[in-house]
């Protein structure tokens, strides 16, 4: 099962996707993150962006994801496909990569939309324009929109409890967890 955190940069998604996979490996699931593999591209990012930079990544994002698939139960995502194409459609490009985006979408079983809460903070990377910051936040909106794309959407207002509020998202589409083969019972 793949979970992604999406929204614009500097709303907290890395530090949630942290917290959910702590708290789902505490109730003993196996869990893999795909970190935001923007912050390894060697091309232009931000509102530099080039469809060959977006292509990186978006190629990128998926191997990530295929390649943790592999390992684990849970696959926590720092970003999706989607709102990284919501980058490429800010800078007017023609998106010849939206029939791959439409279609990777559809293979997460959630998303979670993670609001604009405060100024984006220089990270080393990230533009710290607010115009910028809710301009793609904007697109997002409007993507998930067009595309006609469901999202739990975090309230602004319970900040503090978002982890919890993503958890609870996540438990109900999880079966059970796999019981052990050996227990101290069985193992004499």
């Amino acid at each position: 099962m793949k979970v992604a955190f999406i929204g614009t940069h500097g709303v907290g998604k890395t530090t949630l996707c942290f917290e959910l996979a702590a708290l789902l490996k505490k109730r003993d699931r196996t869990v893999e993150m795909v970190r935001e593999v923007a912050r390894f591209c060697p091309l232009p990012i931000n509102r530099d962006t080039t469809i060959a930079a977006q292509s990186w990544i978006l190629h990128t994002e998926i191997a990530e994801e295929l390649v943790a698939a592999h390992k684990a139960e849970i696959v926590i995502c720092d970003r999706s496909t989607l709102d990284n194409f919501c980058y490429l459609l800010y800078t007017g490009k023609a998106p010849a990569l939206e029939p791959l985006v439409r279609w990777w979408t559809s293979t997460y079983k959630l998303l979670i939309k993670v609001p604009i809460v405060a100024d984006p903070m220089f990270d080393g990377l990230r533009d710290t324009d607010v115009a910028f910051q809710r301009a793609i936040d904007e697109k997002i909106d409007q993507v998930m929109q067009e595309w006609g794309v469901e999202a739990v959407r975090l309230d602004t207002e319970r900040r503090p409890f978002w982890a919890a509020d993503a958890l609870n998202a996540v438990l109900p589409l999880l079966g059970p967890t796999q019981q052990p083969l050996f227990t101290a019972e069985t193992s004499h």
